[in-house]
């Protein structure tokens, strides 16, 4: 038994620069849609494309990039990575392959936030 009962949603809190600006790429680059920006609060959230998790950005004027790395599902990580560097996302580096089990990319938004795109090798269903 846990001493708390959270509930089926997560919030990925993360600091930028410029939220409208951000939520513009979340949504060109991923396709998170806005819920609402919070102008007087300095906050804005996005729905990502997984049910319960939600996309808080804080606007700083000097955001502290770090600590959180999201990690996203994704069917085709090459395919992705491959628009995603079209449209000139960085990469931190070649996508690391575990055979049998998973493949990832680390990549950056424009604040220099890490996230990761893993895409499932098991065969087992998502």
């Amino acid at each position: 038994m846990s001493l708390i009962s959270v509930d089926h949603t997560i919030t990925i809190a993360m600091s930028v620069r410029d939220r409208h600006s951000s939520a513009e790429w979340y949504e060109s680059m991923l396709g998170f849609k806005p819920l609402y920006h919070a102008d007087d609060a300095g906050w804005s959230e996005l729905r990502t494309n997984t049910p319960g998790v939600v996309l808080g950005l804080g606007e700083h004027s000097k955001p502290s990039p770090g600590n959180c790395v999201p990690v996203f599902g994704i069917a085709d990580l090459d395919s992705a990575r491959q628009k995603l560097e079209q449209a000139k996302v960085k990469f931190d580096g070649e996508t690391d392959v575990i055979e049998g089990m998973v493949k990832t990319a680390t990549f950056y938004d424009p604040d220099g936030n890490a996230l990761m795109l893993a895409q499932d090798l098991t065969g087992r269903p998502g």
